[in-house]
């Protein structure tokens, strides 16, 4: 069945025109023609099309035509996650066994953290269903989001904080508070670890008393000297462990993970 169905052929030339641009970094228009074959009007369609979705420029210089930074960056970042997930998916496998309540692996998203690998399936208490990969975390609020803002490089603390100040989601708003920014870095960096905040029920935007899923999390930073690539979390629940005994309990085999994973990260070619 899947045989049968027909490809786009335009769409297809496209995206021959920008991986050649890709691996090539930067191509004109002639050499673009001579090793695709395609006529120029066509090529140039193809540019233009590129062109008004961002995905390529065209160089003052020579005329040539250059896969914009932004298309480089996001492959780039593509590339770095995928080596985050290959490292830690075996550890977070191993913490499971371990500790056998649910965590994640989660990373930065300038406004908000994102799931990109879950232990959920393997936990023995599996009550305790986590957002799936691509699920959104709130940054302040969050254990994964307080972990990843106190110990991330400054400048990106920065412009987290600075867009966050313009966001209009409820679960935001603190963002403008700066007393409780303070307080939230002093006591993370303190413990090492991030902590939801006690308000903090699961929700993006509401507090406990309007959404509460009944836990608590820890999370830990995976740090590379001053880069954070990611944290690693933990969830129990709070009718089986309090905040403080949890935190207790869980945190160092939290930590010795995150570490292995950044152990890991830093031996890779």
């Amino acid at each position: 069945m899947a045989d049968a169905v027909k490809t786009i052929r335009a769409l297809a030339r496209g995206l021959d025109v920008l991986q050649l641009l890709q691996s090539s970094g930067a191509l004109t228009l002639h050499a673009l023609h001579q090793q695709t074959g395609l006529p120029k009007a066509t090529i140039l369609r193809i540019l233009k099309t590129l062109r008004e979705r961002g995905m390529v420029w065209q160089r003052m210089a020579d005329d040539a035509y250059v896969p914009s930074y932004s298309l480089v960056e996001q492959a780039g970042r593509m590339d770095r996650e995928l080596a985050l997930v290959e490292t830690a998916s075996p550890l977070l496998e191993r913490l499971s066994d371990r500790i056998r309540w649910p965590s994640v692996l989660a990373v930065p998203r300038l406004t908000h953290m994102e799931v990109i690998e879950t232990n959920a399936s393997r936990a023995y208490f599996d009550q305790i269903p986590l957002g799936p990969v691509g699920f959104r975390v709130n940054m302040l609020r969050s254990a994964s989001g307080r972990a990843f803002v106190t110990f991330c490089e400054p400048p990106v603390r920065e412009a987290i904080l600075e867009t966050l100040r313009r966001s209009e989601h409820a679960g935001d708003a603190k963002a403008r508070d700066p007393d409780y920014i303070a307080h939230l870095m002093r006591e993370t960096e303190a413990q090492g670890y991030g902590l939801r905040d006690p308000d903090f029920g699961g929700d993006f935007d509401r507090g406990r008393a309007q959404a509460d899923d009944g836990r608590e999390s820890l999370a830990v930073p995976i740090r590379l000297g001053s880069h954070v690539p990611g944290t690693l979390n933990i969830t129990w629940s709070r009718r089986v462990h309090g905040r403080e005994s949890g935190a207790a309990r869980f945190a160092g085999p939290v930590r010795e993970a995150a570490e292995a994973v950044a152990d890991l990260l830093a031996k890779r070619p």
